[in-house]
């Protein structure tokens, strides 16, 4: 009868007891399958009986979170109220707190439950789903053995009375989870967020369109391969999944488009374009495909005849520079400077009467590879794909065709099949930048015990060097590859380097980057742009991909100062257009930014000009 008194020690009367002592009352009354849809827990209207429904029909068997940060007053009445209230416990519970929250939470993620279908699996690592936390994304997913510690375990015998007499077996004390320093600038962190973002809503506000609603900034320091930051947008709040991770937020974020939850820094595979030329440029040099000094001529268009077989008597075929006039006569700095199409074309493939023997594509993918292309770099972050990069061999084994010369001139753009991540390309560039050395990337700078003592100290780490490590496949006479391997000749990184750097100072990234002065110093930095065609899902959704007039991304790499690199930089805008118009500027914003904290922390005065 709901008129009578609850009995004593009922599930009712508990109820009624611990209901104004968390503030919660027995019931609300508004439960219905609609209300239950919203239900959070920590945040709700429910009362207690609506809480444990909801919660048992979701996870039976399991305990229910009934109330939040409880006072630790009221804790201490409810502890001592547990003998006569059985099933009712107060736990502590280790929240984690993101101070830098939305700044950084692409690179640090967030924690959740154990997933159920990983119950077994952690368990036997010593976690306790329903209890534990584990990484969902960033460094708490990847390193969350050093952060997570582990359990202590103690299996004793207790009387009747729940006292515990001796223990069955030796206890096993719990372990902290180590901190680890990442090598993220805060500061560094958001002035590159600003000029990523600020960036994308200029050109939006400047076209009256949502033309553009995602991109990548990452910033290495090319000798220790520390990363200095690195920016997805759009991105979530982590500080919103510190004590759980809320149903209406999560679903809301997995729903998005533009997929905030997924870090296309080291996870999206999208056609490098011209910041891939620099592969084949180095190949091109090492392989005395023409000396460096010799041109080839630039019409503006050339016309080869396709043949994908020694039978095919071969259809004619146009390929166009971006600039419709030609370059006219273009070597091997000029062709880097003003990313000559066409140059690259000829160097790539062949063109009668001018490069009897181009590049192709197997050795192409040799310099590819030796560049970091094709391979995951091991960052500190999940998810992180390898791109591609195709050989004849790979058309044969997935298409079932022959490799074309007209895939290879293709290939050379970093069009066709060539797919790479924005932390890809970011490699390629360091390699160059420091001379041919690529530097293990990674973003943590340290790893601190509970005691705050760096039991991990931050120790750069060599992958390889491109100019001292024999990776490159020697080929015969034949194009069939050898047992041989060999370097890269050191002038050859010197004479891209020098190439990057004419790209600044009379090529296509110099509207941009004249007169980068910081503090009264000129900065003089090298570079490479980018603008690469696509047609994805998303563009032909919106029925973008238009013949001749196919979308474009923004892609630019730069590096500075260029006789002595502390920082290189990699902006990716989606669907940004010319990578000098959008992409170099956000690198330029980013390296300012770097080089004025730099003064800063120098103590250098503001230099004020005259």
């Amino acid at each position: 009868d709901p008129t009578e008194e609850p009995l004593p020690g009922s599930v009712e009367e508990i109820y009624r007891q611990l209901s104004p002592l968390i503030n919660i009352p027995v019931t609300s009354g508004t439960l219905n399958d609609e209300t239950a849809k919203t239900f959070t827990p920590c945040f709700t209207d429910f009362g207690i009986t609506e809480i444990v429904i909801i919660a048992d029909t979701n996870a039976p068997f399991t305990a229910v979170r009934v109330a939040c940060n409880v006072d630790p007053k009221v804790a201490m009445i409810i502890k001592e109220k547990t003998a006569d209230w059985p099933g009712v416990d107060i736990e502590v519970e280790p929240i984690r707190e993101y101070p830098t929250g939305e700044l950084t939470s692409e690179v640090i993620g967030f924690l959740g439950p154990i997933p159920a279908a990983l119950e077994e699996e952690y368990r036997d690592l010593g976690f306790v789903p329903n209890r534990d936390k584990v990484g969902y994304a960033g460094v708490e997913a990847s390193l969350n053995d050093i952060l997570a510690g582990s359990n202590g375990k103690r299996v004793v015998e207790v009387d009747g009375a729940g006292k515990v007499i001796r223990d069955l077996e030796p206890p096993v004390e719990p372990e902290p989870g180590k901190n680890i320093k990442l090598t993220i600038d805060s500061r560094l962190q958001a002035a590159t967020k600003a000029a990523l973002i600020g960036e994308i809503e200029w050109w939006n506000r400047y076209f009256n369109d949502i033309r553009s609603s995602n991109g990548v900034a990452i910033a290495i320091n090319p000798k220790t391969g520390e990363i200095l930051s690195l920016v997805s947008y759009p991105t979530f709040e982590n500080n919103r999944m510190a004590r759980f991770i809320p149903a209406y937020y999560y679903e809301q974020l997995s729903r998005d488009p533009n997929r905030p939850l997924f870090n296309p820094a080291v996870s999206a595979e999208h056609p490098p374009g011209s910041v891939y030329k620099l592969a084949p440029a180095i190949g091109y040099m090492n392989e005395a495909i023409l000396p460096p000094t010799q041109s080839v001529s630039c019409p503006g268009k050339i016309t080869i005849t396709e043949k994908y077989s020694p039978n095919d008597p071969g259809t004619p075929r146009d390929y166009v520079c971006y600039d419709d006039l030609g370059h006219g006569r273009v070597s091997f700095l000029r062709g880097i400077a003003l990313s000559c199409d066409i140059y690259f074309y000829k160097m790539a493939g062949g063109y009668p009467g001018e490069v009897p023997e181009g590049l192709g594509i197997d050795r192409m993918a040799e310099y590819a590879k030796a560049l970091g292309y094709g391979q995951v770099t091991g960052i500190e972050l999940p998810g992180e794909m390898d791109g591609l990069v195709p050989t004849s061999a790979w058309k044969r084994i997935n298409l079932s065709e022959n490799w074309s010369i007209g895939d290879t001139y293709i290939a050379a753009m970093g069009q066709g099949y060539v797919l790479a991540t924005p932390l890809q390309t970011l490699v390629s560039e360091a390699i160059i930048a420091n001379d041919g050395v690529y530097m293990q990337p990674t973003l943590v700078h340290e790893v601190i015990n509970d005691a705050g003592d760096v039991v991990e100290p931050f120790t750069p780490k060599v992958k390889w060097d491109i100019t001292r490590d024999p990776l490159i496949t020697v080929f015969n006479e034949f194009g069939i590859p050898t047992e041989e391997k060999k370097v890269v000749e050191p002038w050859v990184v010197s004479l891209t380097q020098e190439g990057m750097r004419m790209a600044v100072t009379e090529g296509t990234a110099q509207r941009v980057f004249r007169n980068f002065i910081i503090n009264g110093k000129e900065i003089q930095t090298a570079g490479k742009t980018g603008t690469a065609e696509y047609c994805d899902d998303v563009a032909q959704e919106k029925n973008l991909c238009q013949p001749g007039n196919w979308p474009t991304h923004s892609w630019y790499l730069g590096y500075g100062p260029y006789e002595d690199p502390e920082i290189a930089v990699v902006a990716f805008v989606y669907n940004g257009g010319e990578g000098a118009s959008v992409a170099a500027p956000i690198v330029r914003k980013i390296m300012e930014a770097y080089f004025e904290l730099k003064a800063i922390d120098a103590g250098e005065p503001e230099f004020i000009a005259p």
